[in-house]
């Protein structure tokens, strides 16, 4: 086998208690092994501890039960890459039942950034590590009549403890740059099915397909966001690449208080509002590496960009430092014709999907 053709993409599947996980990991094997993919399970950590005597209330704080969990995921996490990094197989996807930003709903914030300290970590990398995030959300909220914690006795929510949490979980995890809340609109069965969808969709079974729209808004209420419990900041530098017509490639720093990660993106524009993409994580050395084949005839493009997750939606604000009365944001669709509900706070001027001015890419043009 190839080693440059290898992918490997490691996803979290979270989600409040009694969102239906279980079940969902099942229909992942046989979903995607059908797609030829190797498919590695990391068990849910908590579980594991709790149900083996290691427990919130069983070790000295529950700071301290929380640091011992993030520790055992992340060397989970470590081992299964390891492993997989040895294994033949082309496509190997990793699903993570919880990841390491799940810790964060059962903390106080203060607790959390003490257990991150000791463990010399920082949120943005533990965030950003995983590839992709899909939130189930729990029964108790939308489907109260299902919701039970008999399945797992490490679970004892009530339905109110639960909703609670679940809104925890997804404040979380806001900020990841592929983020999809699974809601209970639908029945349980085609629940799952939505999430084998937004899964393939991010993988980009048969085709890395993006549908994506955007919207030309006014200067939005950035105390507001600031304050919003599911809504994160994040600083962006985006370059764009060397690249043949109709193809875009670009680099980007994405994170937070002086902590990032890199990222490198290939599109291509194939009709509408699809286009293929394919985009990786890099390492810092890559990304300063490719800063060498910037085009001359871009700016980089700076950005400060709030990640808003709403009626189970997730929103991407941007705003430029060259606008002081307009912002764009987008939200990415696995179906054209999929409602697009705004938060009241955002004041929509005009869509701008297909308005080719409005492209970063265009943006970032030295007039």
């Amino acid at each position: 086998m190839n080693e440059t053709t290898k992918r490997i993409y490691k996803i979290v599947v979270t989600g409040g208690p009694c969102a239906g996980k279980s079940t969902a990991m099942s229909k992942i094997e046989s979903a995607f092994s059908k797609m030829g993919y190797t498919v590695l399970f990391i068990p849910e950590t908590a579980t594991e501890l709790i149900t083996g005597g290691v427990a919130p209330w069983t070790c000295g704080t529950n700071a301290e039960y929380q640091k011992c969990q993030l520790e055992l995921q992340l060397a989970k996490e470590q081992v299964f890459m390891q492993a997989a990094q040895t294994m033949q197989a082309e496509k190997i996807l990793i699903v993570c039942d919880r990841g390491a930003l799940d810790n964060k709903a059962y903390m106080c914030e203060q607790d959390f950034q003490r257990v991150l300290s000791l463990l010399r970590l920082n949120e943005v990398e533990l965030r950003d590590g995983y590839d992709a995030v899909f939130h189930l959300v729990t029964a108790a909220k939308g489907a109260q009549a299902f919701y039970t914690t008999a399945n797992n006795a490490a679970r004892k929510e009530t339905p109110e403890q639960a909703a609670e949490l679940d809104d925890k979980l997804i404040s979380a995890w806001t900020g990841h740059p592929h983020l999809r809340v699974i809601d209970n609109a639908v029945d349980f069965e085609h629940k799952i099915k939505r999430l084998i969808k937004e899964i393939t969709v991010f993988l980009g079974e048969p085709l890395p397909l993006e549908i994506e729209r955007k919207f030309l808004i006014e200067y939005p209420d950035t105390a507001w966001l600031d304050s919003h419990p599911q809504c994160e900041r994040v600083e962006i530098i985006q370059t764009y690449l060397r690249a043949d017509e109709g193809e875009e490639k670009r680099i980007r720093q994405r994170g937070a208080n002086g902590n990032f990660v890199y990222f490198y993106t290939h599109k291509k524009t194939l009709s509408g509002v699809k286009r293929m993409e394919s985009e990786h994580r890099i390492s810092k050395e890559e990304y300063l590496r490719l800063l060498m084949e910037a085009d001359t005839e871009k700016r980089q493009i700076r950005k400060t960009r709030y990640c808003l997750t709403h009626d189970n939606q997730y929103f991407e604000i941007d705003i430029y430092p060259f606008w002081k009365d307009k912002a764009v944001v987008e939200i990415e669709l696995n179906d054209e014709n999929q409602t697009v509900v705004f938060p009241e706070r955002l004041r929509i001027i005009k869509e701008v999907t297909n308005d080719p001015s409005y492209k970063n890419a265009s943006l970032a043009k030295i007039q």
